[in-house]
């Protein structure tokens, strides 16, 4: 599986509502877990996630350890103009990923 999978409508009418679906593979590890032996599993989450717009941000949220492995995060957004939505995951560990996706407003 690729590492981030998003799904943005490839066109819409300006002024609408779009829906926007994200689903990035992460174990997300919470540090409450041991080992069999008694060790703690250190923590390894995502914990932030932010969409962009044409540069603009149009939707953050803060993760916590009680999110699920592979986040699936799905907002809404109104589009006026075409443009490349940036997506970006932020965690534990210097873990970094991106992806963009593109829409034409008519």
């Amino acid at each position: 599986m690729p590492s981030a999978l998003i799904n943005v409508p490839a066109k819409a009418q300006r002024g609408s509502v779009i829906e926007i679906k994200t689903l990035t593979s992460h174990i997300m590890e919470t540090g409450y877990r041991h080992t069999a032996s008694g060790d703690v599993v250190p923590r390894d989450i995502i914990t932030s996630f932010i969409c962009r717009f044409n540069g603009a941000e149009v939707f953050r949220a803060d993760l916590y350890p009680a999110i699920a492995a592979n986040p699936f995060i799905t907002f809404f957004t109104t589009v006026t103009e075409s443009g490349k939505f940036e997506f970006e995951w932020i965690g534990d560990k210097g873990f970094s990923e991106t992806a963009q996706a593109s829409i034409k407003v008519e």
